[in-house]
């Protein structure tokens, strides 16, 4: 198992690595993405600094949190007080906002590609850049998605209609208590369809996208597959990177791409296959576009 295994970080040229990558991905007959929180912090969704202040300086001042996601876990006064926060915070992050080109540039990059995306975001930016929603497993969840709290069902709602009205009608870090959501099932509190423990909801949704993503590994076994491995930390390193170098190792046709800020690194053992940059994710895939569409430019021209 790959949970042993020692890890090597790559030292060569990054223009090197970056060629190398750019040549995988025009050769691969299939892309599997798995994408992590540095994606989406590449993209510009910082849950801390000045975006967390412009959005939350009251909640800050008051009970001294720090960032969006420490926030999200704080023991609120009351549930109006609750719904006041993540409405925000769902707004902010899966309505309301506009990435600065990060998932665009993947989705050029990676378009005429057979390809399947894993991740452990729950921001819906795929879906926003251009991505067929029907190649992409969100295992974690979906800010757009409420489930009961107990939970009674594994049913999961959409909640964009009652986000916006709570963000329309709050006042003073509340909103108003007729708007607090129930399960339109058994009538208790909902809450977000996010993975914090065993009562997350795993609807029917979630089961097709993770039997469409099973059955294209077990189609393109035995062929040349590119896993990219973007912006993926240790926090959860079960559901994307470890299953990433274990395929990347059953085959020697397959390869292992990782981009991550400071923590682009792979076994040795899969050392001949595998390339690591060490940077941020939005600017190696703009140099990755820059390098293809030259290329292809160069030949159109012969």
């Amino acid at each position: 198992m790959f949970l042993k295994m020692r890890t090597q970080k790559f030292t060569e040229n990054c223009w090197d690595k970056i060629k190398r990558l750019c040549d995988e991905i025009k050769n691969a007959d299939a892309v599997v993405i798995g994408a992590g929180a540095g994606l989406s912090a590449s993209a510009g969704f910082d849950y801390s600094g000045e975006r967390f202040q412009r959005y939350f300086s009251d909640f800050s001042e008051k009970y001294g949190i720090k960032d969006m996601y420490t926030g999200g876990f704080f023991p609120f006064e009351s549930a109006e007080e609750y719904w006041a926060y993540w409405s925000r915070y769902v707004l902010i992050n899966r309505y309301d906002t506009e990435e600065n080109g990060t998932y665009r540039r993947l989705f050029e990059l990676i378009k005429g590609k057979d390809y399947f995306v894993l991740t452990t975001n729950v921001d819906h930016q795929f879906q926003k850049a251009g991505f067929d929603k029907h190649r992409l497993f969100y295992t974690q969840g979906d800010y757009g998605l409420f489930q009961c709290s107990l939970p009674c069902c594994q049913e999961t709602f959409d909640n964009e209609g009652v986000i916006r009205e709570m963000v329309r009608q709050q006042e003073n870090m509340r909103i108003p208590s007729e708007l607090i959501p129930k399960c339109p099932k058994c009538g208790r509190a909902m809450t977000m369809n996010l993975r914090a423990d065993n009562s997350f909801v795993q609807d029917n949704g979630w089961y097709r996208a993770n039997g469409r993503y099973e059955d294209f590994i077990r189609r393109h076994r035995g062929l040349r597959t590119l896993f990219l491995e973007l912006g993926v930390g240790y926090n959860t390193p079960g559901i994307i990177k470890y299953p990433f170098w274990q395929m990347t190792a059953e085959n020697p046709e397959n390869f292992y791409a990782c981009i991550n800020f400071g923590e682009a690194a792979a076994p040795a053992e899969i050392e001949r296959q595998s390339v690591c940059i060490n940077g941020d994710i939005g600017d190696i895939l703009g140099k990755c576009l820059i390098l293809i569409t030259n290329c292809s430019i160069d030949k159109a021209d012969r």
